[in-house]
C-alpha cells in the first residue's frame, strides 16, 4: 500500500528493481505450478519492454524540470596592450569585466515547458499501451500453453484408445476371424497418434518458452500452468466495446502527440521572437587610474532569419499528426470489428463442437468399437472413427485457444476486462 501511495510507475520501477536485485536462485527457482495472475504479476515486475516504457517515463519528468531552467548569465574578462607595461608611449592599458544575461521573449520558456510536459504525457500513455500490449501477451501466451498442456493429455488419451483398438484387433487376428493386415493397420494407426504426442510436447515447449520471454523467466523453470480453459467470458455487445475504445491507450497516446506537435508549433513561432541580451559592466584604465562604468543592451535584427522553415515544418507534423490520429481510430474500429467477429465465430463453433459433434464422434467411435468386436464393422469403420474422435477434440482445444486470444486482443483494444 506504501509502493501504490507513490503512483503505479514508482511502484512498478522500486518493485522491478527489487526483484533484479534479489538472488538469482530465488529469480530461476522452478516454478511446480503457475496461475494466470501469477504470469501478469511476474510480467508486470520483470518484463524488460514494460521497465523500458518506464524509465522513458522517467526520462521525460527530467526533460520538464529541465525546460524551466534560465539560461546562465555570462561572464567576460578582457585586456587591451598588456604586453607594454614598460612604454609609455605605447598608449593606455585598460582592464574591463562584464556580465550579460540572455533575456527570453515571446514566451519562449513558457512554451518550452509546454512542450516538455506535453512529450510527458506521450510518455505516460505509451507506458499505458506497453502495459496493456504486454497483459494481453501473457493471457495468449498463457492460455496457448493451457491449450498444449491438454492437447498433450487428449494425445495421450489417444494413444490409449489406439492401444485398446490395437489389442482389439490382435485378439481377433488370433482368433482367426481377421486378416493380419487389420492388425498393421491399426499399429500404423498408433505410430500415427505417437507421433501426434510427440509434436504436442515440442509445440508446449515452445509455448513454454513464449511465456517464460513475456515474464522474464526460463522457459524450463516455469513449470505446468493451471487455469480454467473452458469457462468462455460472454462477450458486450459491439457499441458498448466501441464506446469503452475510446478510452484506448493508442487513443490517448495520439491525442497526447497532437498536442506535442502543437506545442511545438508555439515553440517555433516563439523562436522567431528576437531576444534581448543585457550587458553591465566595469572597465579600468591604468593611465588615468579611474573606472569606468558600462551598460549594454543587444538585440538580433530579424532580417534574414525568420524561423519561417521551422515554422512550416512544425505545421506540417501537426497536421500529419491529426491525420495519424483519425487513421489510429479508424484502425482501432477495424481491429475491434475482427477480434468480435472472429470470438463471435469462435463462440459458435464451440456451441456445435459441445452440444453435437463431439458427442456424436464420441458416439460413433464407442458404436464402431463395439460393431467391430461383434464382426459387424471393419477396421477402416473403427480408424476412421478414431480419427473423426481425435480431430473433433483437436478442434475444440483450438477453438477454446482461439476465443481466448480473440477475447484478450478485444480486451487490449477495448480496455474493457472480460
Amino acid at each position: 500500500m506504501h509502493c501504490l501511495a507513490r503512483g503505479l510507475v514508482p511502484c512498478i520501477v522500486s518493485i522491478a528493481l527489487a526483484a533484479s536485485a534479489a538472488p538469482a536462485a530465488a529469480q530461476t527457482q522452478k516454478l511446480q505450478t503457475l496461475t494466470l495472475e501469477r504470469a501478469l504479476e511476474f510480467a508486470l515486475q520483470r518484463n524488460p519492454e514494460l521497465a523500458t516504457a518506464t524509465w522513458e517515463e522517467q526520462a521525460t519528468e527530467a526533460a520538464v524540470e529541465q525546460a524551466g531552467v534560465l539560461p546562465n548569465p555570462e561572464l567576460e574578462l578582457t585586456g587591451d596592450n598588456l604586453g607594454n607595461e614598460r612604454k609609455r608611449d605605447a598608449g593606455d592599458q585598460t582592464a574591463s569585466l562584464q556580465i550579460s544575461q540572455l533575456i527570453e521573449l515571446g514566451g519562449k520558456r513558457a512554451r518550452r515547458v509546454r512542450l516538455a510536459q506535453t512529450a510527458r504525457d506521450v510518455a505516460a500513455w505509451e507506458f499505458r499501451l506497453k502495459r496493456a500490449e504486454i497483459v494481453a501477451r501473457v493471457k495468449q501466451a498463457f492460455f496457448d500453453q493451457l491449450a498444449w498442456q491438454q492437447r498433450i493429455a487428449l494425445a495421450e488419451d489417444s494413444v490409449r484408445l489406439a492401444d485398446q483398438v490395437t489389442a482389439t484387433v490382435g485378439k481377433r487376428v488370433q482368433a482367426g476371424k481377421v486378416s493380419p493386415v487389420e492388425e498393421i493397420k491399426a499399429q500404423l494407426a498408433r505410430s500415427g497418434a505417437t507421433v501426434e504426442r510427440e509434436q504436442a510436447r515440442r509445440e508446449l515447449a515452445a509455448a513454454r518458452a513464449r511465456l517464460g520471454a513475456l515474464v522474464a523467466l526460463p522457459g524450463q523453470d516455469l513449470g505446468e500452468v493451471q487455469g480454467d480453459l473452458e469457462t468462455l467470458e460472454p462477450l458486450p455487445d459491439f457499441e458498448t466495446l466501441s464506446a469503452s475504445a475510446q478510452t484506448n491507450a493508442d487513443l490517448g497516446r495520439w491525442a497526447s502527440e497532437v498536442e506535442r506537435r502543437r506545442a511545438g508549433v508555439d515553440v517555433e513561432q516563439a523562436k522567431a521572437v528576437p531576444d534581448v541580451t543585457l550587458k553591465g559592466g566595469v572597465a579600468r584604465f591604468s593611465t588615468f587610474n579611474d573606472n569606468a562604468y558600462m551598460l549594454g543592451l543587444s538585440i538580433p535584427l530579424p532580417v534574414f532569419d525568420r524561423n519561417r522553415g521551422a515554422i512550416l515544418e512544425s505545421h506540417r507534423r501537426l497536421d500529419k499528426a491529426r491525420d495519424e490520429q483519425r487513421s489510429a481510430q479508424l484502425r482501432l474500429r477495424a481491429e475491434l470489428s475482427e477480434a468480435y467477429e472472429r470470438a463471435q465465430a469462435v463462440a459458435m463453433e464451440l456451441r456445435l463442437l459441445r452440444e453435437s459433434i463431439l458427442p456424436g464422434s464420441r458416439s460413433a467411435f464407442d458404436a464402431a468399437t463395439k460393431g467391430y468386436e461383434l464382426g459387424k464393422f471393419g477396421i477402416l469403420d473403427v480408424l476412421d472413427a478414431q480419427r473423426a474422435l481425435f480431430q473433433a477434440r483437436t478442434q475444440y482445444l483450438r477453438a477454446l485457444a482461439e476465443y481466448r486470444r480473440s477475447a484478450s486482443e478485444i480486451e487490449r483494444l477495448s480496455g474493457t476486462a472480460l
